[in-house]
């Protein structure tokens, strides 16, 4: 072990999922999310990471036509065992009916336990597109139901419908989301019935459930694959869109009706069934 390591903080005012999105396609060891950014670790310098942070910040503010508050600070610390430390500032998270957990803590007797442990920045629970899609995965699986999983990143989502005795089908475009759902899903003690790289395009099956934890703008490409997934009585379940995208969201699953809105912060999940 080295004697030192860096630490780059990262703080943003809006479109965290975005960023997350661009370190996890950057950043080779992996990221801490928190309440208003990143954090990033690493025995090597870390100041080409900072400023491929600045100028993505950059590129998306002229895209958008929004400005994003952005602070990057990097310092130089002792290296004490801060894996260790990190592991300390996982808190288990109790979300409806489930109990999320990393290994290293003790599970709840009266949840359903999902085991994760966060090495990489993938989906735990804690973040609110998570927790309000895990509610409504606690809502409206029933066992014996076929779910899938669109973009299934941590696995969490479709771990907890397998807990809820759901068929669970799973695709993500990043390798790294498949590999970490297949190794979330086998410290719970289970395994998806299919998983892949690449979008539900590539598959014809049709599915009483399906689930998309992404960003709004990819909800909207794919609305056309999600809805040809579902069974003719199927749920949908559209999470990661920001409330002032909602509407622009709606626009393409105008076919379907809105069953349930579950907000939290400005986060907004909509649960949706095709028009009869």
């Amino acid at each position: 072990m080295q004697e030192h390591y860096f630490e780059l903080v990262i703080k943003l005012s809006s479109h965290h999922s975005l960023f997350s999105d661009f370190l996890a396609d950057t950043v080779a060891v992996g990221f801490e999310e928190t309440d208003d950014g990143f954090i990033v670790r690493s025995e090597d310098d870390l100041e080409t990471i900072k400023w491929g942070v600045e100028q993505f910040a950059e590129a998306l503010q002229k895209a958008i036509g929004e400005t994003i508050e952005i602070e990057c600070t990097q310092s130089k610390k002792q290296n004490s065992d801060w894996v260790a430390e990190y592991q300390k500032s996982i808190e288990p998270l109790a979300i409806d009916k489930f109990y999320i957990h990393p290994t290293w803590d003790a599970p709840s007797e009266e949840l359903i336990n999902i085991a994760i442990d966060p090495a990489l920045a993938f989906g735990t629970g804690h973040h609110p597109t998570t927790a309000s899609a895990l509610r409504a995965v606690a809502k409206y699986t029933k066992e014996g139901d076929t779910l899938i999983d669109v973009g299934c990143g941590s696995g969490i989502l479709g771990i907890a419908a397998m807990k809820l005795g759901a068929i669970v089908d799973a695709c993500d475009t990043d390798p790294i989301s498949v590999e970490n759902s297949q190794v979330n899903a086998k410290l719970n003690e289970l395994e998806f019935a299919n998983i892949w790289e690449g979008s539900c395009s590539l598959t014809d099956k049709k599915y009483n459930i399906v689930v998309a934890n992404i960003v709004a703008d990819v909800l909207t490409f794919i609305a056309k694959d999600l809805k040809a997934a579902m069974e003719d009585d199927a749920v949908l379940v559209l999470s990661g869109i920001l409330d002032k995208y909602e509407k622009k969201v709606l626009n393409f699953y105008k076919d379907c009706t809105i069953v349930e809105r579950i907000a939290q912060d400005e986060w907004v999940t909509l649960v949706l069934k095709k028009e009869k």
